[in-house]
């Protein structure tokens, strides 16, 4: 079983945005560091995202069984079923972040505090910097 850390973030709340995420082997050790730039975002939509990249590279490598571990409680309830997803924009995400998690197999969620998440933070930062840079290209 691989671990995948994952946080994302928006400047703003909405703004600039991007996601991180950092997966681990079993002994703890580092498979891979993705992040990514949304553009303008929420932070849910952010989490959500970084939930997609690490189920699309776990899919992508082979890997049928993943731990998730995320500090959003509100994405590990609505992953586990204990939170209903009333937002419209997070419906969608939420529905392909249901079928990539079926198509990988077994996929377990788990709350984390926001220390324990240090390295997937660093990651969204590096998205939410390139989100910034890419807004000011545009202006």
């Amino acid at each position: 079983m691989i671990t995948a850390y994952i946080d994302g973030g928006a400047r703003g709340n909405p703004g600039p945005a991007g996601y991180g995420v950092r997966v681990e082997d079993a002994g703890g050790a580092l498979l891979a560091e993705l992040h990514g730039a949304l553009g303008i975002a929420t932070n849910n939509v952010a989490e959500y995202n970084g939930l997609l990249a690490a189920l699309a590279w776990a899919k992508e490598h082979g890997h049928t069984a993943v731990h998730v571990k995320s500090d959003s409680l509100l994405l590990v309830e609505q992953m586990r079923g204990r939170f209903r997803v009333k937002n419209p924009g997070l419906q969608p995400l939420h529905a392909r972040a249901r079928l990539l998690a079926y198509e990988v197999g077994r996929v377990t969620f788990e709350h984390v505090p926001r220390e324990q998440n240090k390295n997937a933070d660093r990651l969204s930062n590096i998205g939410m910097d390139a989100s910034e840079q890419n807004l000011k290209v545009q202006e």
